[in-house]
């Protein structure tokens, strides 16, 4: 009976202690900001505006991650480009950033909107630049392996696998790919036999495209393209209203009268 009641007493001051309130541990570190990143995208992201001619500028944003409390009031991180290690020219390929950036009132997540411009040049090369935070009055970056990324800008065309699949589409350019899409509307094509009717009819929309460009222009106005000539009808330029910095001469060959695109070597295409 002695040994129950020991037992029993035993129960009742360890259900007493456990009872007890403990104390709440808190995030006591200064607050720090990094990027919100996969390790490959701080390796680098890639953006493309290959498929993208009517799109003149886009915005990146690049997630932001507290690191500390959360406050009731609004703070700021800062952000800039490594200029000297970035190829990608501030006001042309991109905007120049802010001086500073939000963290909203009991957010733990902001962003850096990285404005990019679609720029003729990103046809024939990519540009990169590297985006760092940096310690602001409201924030520390103490963890250096997280307040970089790198960021490659291109609006290359790359020849698909599924070209040469379908010899109508002609010997590939990149010019040749870009109305192909404009025409089409298609990324890819698939390389089996069983498709070749509904691949041929796309051929044959850039075809007719090619032979007569400003029939096309008539006939597809809700596409938004438009030719432009600045020598009375020697040479055209072809682009979309909302983007003209990326056009595509049309030029007419006097020996037939006709005008034809040229691509990016110089050649007539036919």
């Amino acid at each position: 009976m002695k040994k129950n009641s020991y037992i029993l007493l035993a129960f009742v001051f360890c259900l007493f202690f456990s009872c007890q309130k403990t104390e709440l541990k808190t995030y006591n570190a200064d607050a720090n900001v990094y990027f919100d990143l996969t390790e490959q995208a701080r390796d680098s992201i890639v953006y493309t505006f290959a498929y993208e001619m009517t799109r003149a500028s886009d915005t990146l944003y690049i997630p932001v991650r507290l690191m500390g409390n959360r406050m009731g009031n609004q703070r700021h991180f800062q952000a800039y480009v490594e200029e000297d290690s970035s190829t990608a020219r501030s006001n042309e390929h991109y905007e120049a950033l802010s001086a500073e950036y939000p963290l909203e009132a009991d957010q733990g997540t902001g962003y850096v909107p990285l404005i990019i411009h679609n720029t003729r040049d990103l046809e024939e090369k990519s540009v990169s630049l590297i985006l760092k935070l940096k310690a602001s009055p409201d924030f520390g970056i103490d963890d250096p392996r997280l307040i970089r990324t790198y960021i490659i800008l291109s609006a290359q065309l790359e020849k698909p696998n599924w070209w040469d699949s379908w010899s109508p589409l002609g010997e590939y350019s990149r010019v040749r790919h870009q109305l192909f899409f404009i025409a089409t509307e298609q990324r890819q094509l698939s390389t089996d036999g069983l498709d070749a009717p509904k691949n041929l009819y796309f051929a044959n929309l850039l075809t007719i495209m090619l032979n007569d460009p400003f029939k096309w222009v008539a006939d597809h106005p809700e596409k938004g393209y438009v030719l432009e000539s600045k020598d009375n009808g020697q040479s055209y330029i072809f682009y979309h209203k909302d983007n003209p910095n990326r056009p595509i001469l049309l030029k007419k060959n006097t020996g037939v009268g006709k005008f034809f695109f040229i691509d990016e070597s110089g050649k007539e295409l036919r």
